[in-house]
């Protein structure tokens, strides 16, 4: 699969349409397709974020949450490709490349959607109610391809959690994946509904994130903040995705603080000797 050239696929989400790349990926492009069609879908992403929201007054976990962690993780994906990064279902059991972008797309779409039952526990109840979503999704594959597919997903759903253990690199994508998504624009309902608390506060205080190709490791995130309290989104929310996540020596990540007058690094994440380097 060539990552030079990309289309675009409109993915509908409750209230709104957002684009997706799909690249060259046939495969991906069907299933946005049956997604889109999916009306289950589409009310549990609503049910998740009225519980996060409206609920618990949490940041946005709903359609638009899920739609920033599916790009995230793609982006990724695709870079780590470039740099002959092999996905475990390649590796394992000889699948390909757009088989990879499909199980990080549906385990970032069905990550946290366990939410629509409750909070505590979600990633369990993600996990039970995906499975028979994806049997829905995955229906046309033959038995043995769709099976290895859904078990990859559910692996990267469940992976996703603070103590998870991620075993593949497509789940430990969608686990980094998954905290990156914390911008300013991702607290913007709790922040109007007047609760400040450290998770708000702090993600206000983040004002871009970029994922790109690494001067020095495969991939480089670059986190822009424009006030000191941001580093709680790194220190407490991101540190403990990457740790642990099987991917973290294929990334640097560098913390850059602006505060209208230039960007100055702030925070080296790791160390550089952690990193594997490029050749």
């Amino acid at each position: 699969m060539s990552t030079s050239t990309a289309t675009q696929k409109t993915l509908k989400l409750p209230n709104r349409e957002v684009r997706l790349s799909v690249s060259d990926n046939p495969f991906l492009n069907q299933i946005v397709e049956i997604v889109n069609q999916n009306k289950e879908v589409q009310t549990l992403w609503k049910i998740v974020n009225v519980h996060a929201v409206k609920r618990l007054a949490m940041t946005d976990h709903g359609p638009i949450h899920f739609q920033i962690v599916s790009q995230n993780a793609l982006r990724l994906l695709r870079l780590f490709e470039l740099s002959d990064i092999k996905p475990s279902i390649v590796t394992d059991f000889k699948l390909s490349q757009d088989h990879a972008e499909v199980v990080v797309f549906l385990a970032s779409l069905f990550h946290d959607i366990g939410m629509s039952v409750h909070r505590k526990g979600h990633e369990e109840f993600s996990v039970l109610l995906s499975n028979r979503l994806l049997h829905e999704v995955l229906h046309f594959l033959p038995i043995e391809e769709r099976t290895i597919l859904i078990s990859e997903v559910l692996h990267a759903i469940i992976s996703h959690r603070r103590d998870g253990q991620p075993l593949t690199i497509e789940a430990g994508i969608v686990r980094v994946a998954d905290a990156l998504d914390m911008t300013k624009g991702r607290t913007r309902l709790p922040y109007s509904a007047d609760k400040l608390d450290i998770h708000s506060v702090s993600a206000l205080a983040i004002d871009e994130i970029e994922i790109k190709p690494g001067r020095i490791a495969p991939v480089e995130v670059l986190i822009v903040m424009n006030h000191t309290a941001g580093i709680f989104q790194v220190d407490d929310l991101l540190k403990e995705k990457v740790k642990g996540s099987g991917i973290e020596q294929y990334l640097d990540i560098r913390v850059y603080m602006d505060k209208g007058e230039g960007r100055q690094l702030f925070k080296d994440f790791y160390k550089r000797s952690k990193i594997k380097r490029l050749k």
